[in-house]
């Protein structure tokens, strides 16, 4: 790799140690993939929650704090595994909790914003069009790539570390502009009218698809989509299908037109997605006995207007006997939330909000399942459908009134 004057200066050791080893890191994932020099970055967010870290992790974030690493650009957190109101009460491990504050002390002496959010770009940082940024958590990834124009790869927690310490990243994959440009075209001839159809959608596309340097084009989609909307599909297609950026053709920002999109290449592949694709979709997942008592509203955090609607749905109702719901957003929206009123409706309801975290990285939750019996897990959010598999659950995707049905009635349809 051609390194500057800067970098050749940090790999020598004349800026320190940990900066010495961060370089050193981000020179080996470079070569690694081919990388012929670092670009600057502006802004870096890493998964840094003791569930994935582990111990090696923790005692990495201590040597550095130790000696005396400081961010050159500013850094945010995703969720952690921990709410630590609900430890005791959801049969945490107390130890392990102990290890997560020591996280936290340790990122803050780094000067890491611990925000523990997942939807960064919908509370703290939007970046602009063209910006570098060092980002890890798929979904981040694939919104700053898709709907902002941005450009990352996905990284993982030591890189993201290192990128926040050095100020740069190695210039590949995402960064470039021939890993970005369409390579399918996907038509939808589907009415998307709840946040489950566009996670749907996502599965359709991304399952049978599966590659990181994938990057489909949507066509045909009747409206402008929201926020939430374009969240959920994201997170869909990054979770069955790996990918790092979508285009949607008049919406994303470098899809003006589908040639654009496209780069001028042809499409390898057109696909089409029905209403009755999207229905597939649904009646693909089983219930054999029924089970109804866990749901979850999670896996992206919710937004602000999330938390409202839910908030309608649960008004003057309650969670059905036997059954737990669990609903996630990030510290700074549950207090928004809280003084608009949403918080103490879903609470009245039964609902279990938790702050800071998102479900399928609780720590000890196949422990939890057990002890609660939690057989099947509904959710409207296809990601944590997918992903939280993991830890044995039989996973159902349904539209968001229907979870709220499901948890109000006890009955599963």
């Amino acid at each position: 790799m051609r390194l500057s004057a800067e970098e050749q200066a940090m790999a020598a050791g004349e800026r320190g140690v940990a900066l010495r080893e961060a370089i050193e890191l981000q020179i080996a994932v470079g070569e690694f993939y081919g990388a012929e020099r670092m670009v600057a970055v502006t802004n870096a967010h890493m998964m840094g929650d003791i569930e994935v870290m582990g111990d090696a992790g923790l005692e990495h974030l201590r040597r550095l704090a130790e000696q005396g690493a400081h961010c050159r650009v500013d850094m945010s957190t995703n969720a952690r595994c921990f709410d630590f109101d609900w430890v005791e009460r959801l049969g945490q491990d107390a130890g392990e909790a102990g290890k997560e504050r020591r996280v936290i002390e340790h990122l803050r002496a780094l000067d890491v914003a611990t925000t523990d959010t997942c939807i960064n770009y919908q509370t703290i940082y939007q970046p602009h069009f063209g910006e570098r940024l060092a980002w890890g958590d798929t979904g981040t990834v694939i919104w700053a790539n898709s709907v902002c124009g941005a450009r990352t790869n996905f990284e993982g927690g030591p890189s993201a570390m290192a990128a926040a310490l050095t100020g740069r990243t190695p210039e590949y994959g995402m960064h470039l502009d021939a890993a970005r440009r369409g390579t399918f075209v996907v038509k939808v001839e589907a009415p998307l009218d709840d946040l489950a159809d566009w996670g749907a959608l996502g599965k359709l596309v991304g399952e049978p698809h599966q590659s990181y340097y994938h990057v489909p084009v949507f066509t045909g989609i009747a409206r402008s989509p929201g926020a939430d909307e374009l969240k959920h599909l994201g997170c869909s297609l990054a979770s069955y299908g790996s990918m790092a950026m979508y285009h949607m053709v008049g919406v994303t920002p470098e899809a003006p037109s589908l040639e654009a999109a496209l780069g001028g290449n042809p499409a390898r592949e057109a696909v089409t997605v029905t209403a009755a694709d999207i229905e597939s979709v649904y009646a693909s997942y089983r219930n054999q006995d029924a089970s109804c008592n866990f749901v979850v509203f999670s896996g992206p955090q919710l937004s602000l207007w999330e938390l409202k609607r839910l908030a309608g749905l649960f008004d003057g109702r309650e969670v059905h006997a036997g059954t737990t719901v669990f609903v996630t957003t990030s510290s700074a929206l549950a207090a928004q939330a809280r003084k608009l009123g949403y918080i103490g409706i879903l609470e009245a309801a039964g609902v279990i909000v938790l702050e800071g975290v998102c479900v399928y990285i609780l720590q000890n939750l196949s422990a939890m399942r057990a002890a609660n019996r939690w057989s099947h897990m509904i959710s409207n959010s296809a990601k944590i459908v997918n992903t939280i598999t993991a830890h044995k659950f039989n996973t159902i995707l349904r539209r968001t009134e229907q979870c709220v049905e499901i948890a109000c009635s006890g009955v599963f349809r």
